[in-house]
């Protein structure tokens, strides 16, 4: 008698258990929590730079130069140094400053002309999408320009504008690479053989600038 109120109380406990045991069992497991995925910085354009270039120029003469037929074309190189801020809504302003040198000459007969040196102080203004950056830039332009007419030469110090726009490509955190055009007119100066002339001229250039 004992042992069958015992089994019975045993088969009452199971059945009574049961429901639990599968609601437990239907219960979903908790989530793990997600592992925080850190997006990767955004890059910044502010700060100094310093760089060199290369490139072509092919141009006019003006004035008396223009008359003779001495539109100047040839190869340059140089450096640069600069600075560009960056807002945060990715607008950029900038200041760069540029020297060149190269053999960009016209000869015609005895006459000649030859940019010897020239450079330029420039603003640029620009939107950055993250690496790139899409600029245009204008400013202040001089040249070193020297006439040789008949073995005397004369060297004269030519002012004036300059204006145009390019693409940078920032390589690494440090190390960025362009593309630029200039439209720069130097205008005129007075020389002694040939009375005014001066010279305008377009130029493209690649160069890369090391952003400290």
């Amino acid at each position: 008698m004992m042992k069958s109120v015992l089994v019975t109380g045993a088969l009452a406990s199971l059945l009574f258990a049961a429901p639990a045991m599968a609601a437990d069992l239907s219960r979903p497991a908790p989530a793990m929590p997600a592992s925080a995925v850190s997006a990767p910085p955004v890059f910044s354009w502010t700060g100094f730079y310093i760089g060199a270039n290369t490139g072509y120029a092919w141009g006019s003469g003006k004035g008396s130069a223009d008359a003779l037929g001495l539109d100047p074309d040839g190869w340059f190189g140089g450096g640069q140094v600069g600075y560009n801020y960056q807002f945060q809504n990715n607008m950029l302003v900038g200041l760069e400053a540029d020297v060149q040198g190269g053999g960009i000459s016209a000869g015609n007969g005895p006459v000649s002309s030859k940019l010897e040196s020239f450079g330029t102080v420039r603003a640029r203004l620009g939107y950055a999408v993250d690496r790139v950056l899409p600029y245009v830039t204008g400013g202040f332009a001089w040249g070193n320009n020297k006439i040789t007419d008949f073995g005397t030469s004369q060297s004269q110090t030519l002012t004036g504008w300059t204006v145009g726009g390019g693409v940078e490509y920032a390589l690494t955190n440090n190390w960025t690479a362009r593309a630029e055009y200039l439209y720069t007119d130097l205008g005129k100066a007075d020389y002694k053989a040939l009375g005014e002339a001066g010279v305008a001229a377009s130029t493209a250039r690649l160069g890369v600038n090391y952003k400290f």
